[in-house]
């Protein structure tokens, strides 16, 4: 679409409806503007109509053109951009997409994505570990509407989300380092969840119900005035789980709001809170499999943006997350208790001037924690009692300060998109001195279908605390890690005709320092029970192939057939380093291979169905522990990850004020391995309503 603001000068230009305000509406002036309302979703691969021709009229006559019609924002950079403008990968998970999939959480959604591996001990989001492009769950940021929500305890307890899965309008999945973008951490991607920012006056009930004793219940409240729109959500899942000690209950709510017209600035604002109590089998090792955890998580945050040529963007956050870890569970074997705060602030300058936006900004973060494990030792009068657990009380902290600042210039013409920034980083956890990590990013659209890019951009992260310090009968931290360094580079090429999209992209990430917790040789003397964490070096490489095919209007709107997605990813790595290393936990378990195939479809009336196909291989392997037969004694025997493919499905019937869903996961009931020694529920059914009883 933008290529038409550009290229038809003192013709009409039709605008469909964004979620946020455009970055592009300064290129618009002394242009006759149409304002038009898209009514599908046209993000990314969800829906490949979104590019279609569009009929204007100029001096009384009909005038055919093609227009990309891609016009959601994306934050790839520091500035918002359209995702034709993009130069990044940057994959959208939509609406439309959420609504129909069989995915009952966030985590589940992301399962679907070629570029996202996600590696789950249990139903519901339960003990997830979300990775990107065969990096480390400790290697990309979270964030809930731009918000930071990563935890510097543990990568483990990231996807510890506050939201239930009708809070999200859309998820944006970037991919590659991102640095200069959401600051450190982002190592190998970002995934952004963006909630429904206004909704209708209305009620809306999910109750549910399946395998396993399961049962949930999600409320949400919509109220909106001429000023201000606030919403608020609860939810409520327990299961028996579908293995030995998967069983889990899981609270959350999620409250947020923004004003509405105001002349200076739009302000929003949310709280979020998830409570978790599960059976973590396996959670650490595979020698202890009735490990349980309990986890609180509070966040809170508000968020400014002003009017006019110059914006000014600021953000103040804060989190803290409650852990309460049992190796055996009931007992005080390896018990652990944790406490970790995150707050900070950003802003973000943004000057618009011809064809050019330059943004500056700084972004301050402060990390700690207090522990019975995990941190220096504390003086005894400097103890903190642990709430609610008489006795006991923390007795080690860190703490550390990230100070990052921002510099970018974007030029966005009527073919080209170019892109440069850098970002200087401080952490008082590694010394204080300044580092730049600069990126560069560029696109050129030669017409309407088709869009090229590369980038280059660097990253560090810094070692999580639980990398630094912990300590049990199987894990050996490390205070002596170095922080992660990487430069990536991506090419890729994009087409959408309105009927056909087709989306290749190449990567290579040369890395140094990469953390991870690992098996020597040398541990075979204690079978095989220490896990080590570790520097070494490794690169990645992998392709991705992305495409969907429009069926109804292939069709001319005949038969039951709507939409067909597929899409692969490949990945290898190289090793660039001596060391020997018998078994990884997590760098080395990296997909090879990641195919997924979607198919939508409108079976009779108001009934709809979407069946999906997963198949991936991993490579790496695990240390399974074998108890001897009439004795208490185990052995210990490397296993390597066999591939699998699972089949889902969802059915629904839409109304106006409900639906009805039945979803079905792993259909064929296939036993199958995330992550080592936890064995994946089969046939799992869930069957619920939903309900939108207006205001």
């Amino acid at each position: 679409m933008y290529k038409q603001f550009l290229s038809l000068k003192n013709k009409p230009v039709t605008w469909t409806k964004f979620n946020r305000k455009g970055y592009a509406i300064f290129m618009s002036l002394g242009k006759e503007i149409k304002i038009g309302v898209l009514a599908a979703s046209t993000l990314m691969f969800a829906n490949p109509e979104a590019i279609s021709a569009q009929t204007t009229k100029t001096d009384d006559k009909k005038v055919d053109k093609v227009m990309n019609l891609e016009d959601v924002e994306v934050t790839a950079t520091r500035v918002t951009l359209k995702m034709n403008q993009t130069a990044r990968i940057v994959n959208v998970i939509t609406k439309e997409q959420i609504t129909e999939s069989p995915a009952q959480t966030v985590n589940d959604l992301l399962k679907y994505e070629a570029g996202v591996d996600v590696r789950q001990r249990g139903p519901f989001g339960i003990q997830t570990d979300i990775s990107i492009n065969g990096g480390t769950h400790d290697q990309i940021v979270i964030l809930i509407n731009g918000v930071y929500f990563s935890s510097p305890h543990t990568g483990h307890l990231a996807a510890d989300f506050p939201i239930t899965i009708d809070d999200i309008d859309h998820i944006e999945i970037l991919e590659g380092a991102a640095s200069r973008v959401y600051g450190t951490s982002a190592f190998s991607g970002a995934i952004n969840i963006v909630t429904k920012a206004k909704r209708e006056n209305s009620i809306n009930l999910t109750l549910q119900g399946g395998s396993y004793g399961t049962l949930g219940a999600d409320a949400s409240v919509s109220l909106n005035t001429n000023k201000v729109s606030n919403s608020v959500s609860a939810s409520f899942n327990r299961s028996d789980g579908g293995t030995q000690n998967s069983d889990f209950e899981k609270y959350t709510a999620f409250y947020q709001g923004n004003t509405n017209g105001n002349k200076l600035a739009d302000f929003k604002w949310q709280l979020g809170m998830s409570r978790m109590n599960y059976g973590a089998n396996t959670f650490y090792s595979g020698k202890y499999p009735d490990q349980h955890e309990s986890d609180r998580k509070y966040s809170a945050a508000i968020q400014a943006e002003t009017k006019g040529t110059v914006k000014i963007m600021p953000t103040i956050y804060f989190s803290r997350s409650l852990d309460h870890y049992q190796l055996i569970k009931g007992t005080n074997t390896g018990e652990n208790f944790h406490l970790t705060d995150v707050y900070g602030a950003s802003v973000n300058t943004q000057f618009k001037w011809n064809n050019m936006v330059t943004s500056a900004g700084a972004d301050f973060r402060n990390e700690g924690i207090l522990s019975t494990a995990l941190g220096k030792p504390l003086s005894e009068e400097l103890y903190v009692k642990v709430r609610h657990h008489k006795g006991l009380t923390y007795n080690k902290k860190d703490n550390r300060t990230n100070i990052c600042y921002f510099l970018e210039h974007d030029i966005i013409l009527d073919k080209w998109t170019m892109s440069a920034g850098v970002m200087a980083n401080m952490n008082t956890g590694l010394d204080y001195r300044y580092r730049l990590y600069p990126g560069f990013d560029i696109s050129y659209r030669p017409n309407a279908f088709w869009k090229i890019y590369a980038a280059w951009n660097t990253a560090q992260r810094m070692p999580t605390f639980t990398d630094l310090y912990y300590k049990s009968p199987t894990q050996e931290g490390n205070q002596g890690l170095k922080p992660e360094k990487t430069q990536e580079f991506n090419v890729g090429a994009d087409f959408n005709n309105g009927t056909f999209r087709f989306a290749a992209r190449g990567f290579y990430r040369k890395q140094k320092n990469m953390i991870d917790w690992i098996l020597y040789p040398a541990d075979s003397i204690n079978n095989y029970t220490t896990y080590h964490a570790a520097n070494f070096k490794i690169n990645n490489m992998g392709v991705e192939v992305n495409s969907a095919v429009n069926l109804k209007k292939l069709a001319n709107g005949k038969g039951p057939l709507e939409k067909l997605t597929v899409n692969y990813a490949y990945i290898y790595q190289d090793r660039k380093d001596d060391i020997e290393i018998y078994a990884s936990s997590y760098a080395l378990d990296y997909l090879r291979h990641k195919f997924n195939a979607t198919l939508s479809m409108n079976l009779v009336s108001k009934l709809k169905a979407q069946i999906s196909y997963r198949w991936q291989k991993r490579m790496g392997s695990y240390i399974k522990y074998i108890t001897e037969e009439g004795s208490n004694n185990m052995t210990a025997q490397n296993c390597r990850y066999k591939p699998y493919g699972l089949i889902d499905m969802r059915l629904k019937w839409d109304e106006n004020k409900y639906t009805i869903f039945l979803d079905a996961n792993n259909i064929t009931s296939y036993t199958y391995y995330d992550i080592g020694n936890v064995k994946q529920p089969g046939l799992w059914i869930m069957g619920g309503i939903k309900l939108n009883m207006g205001i």
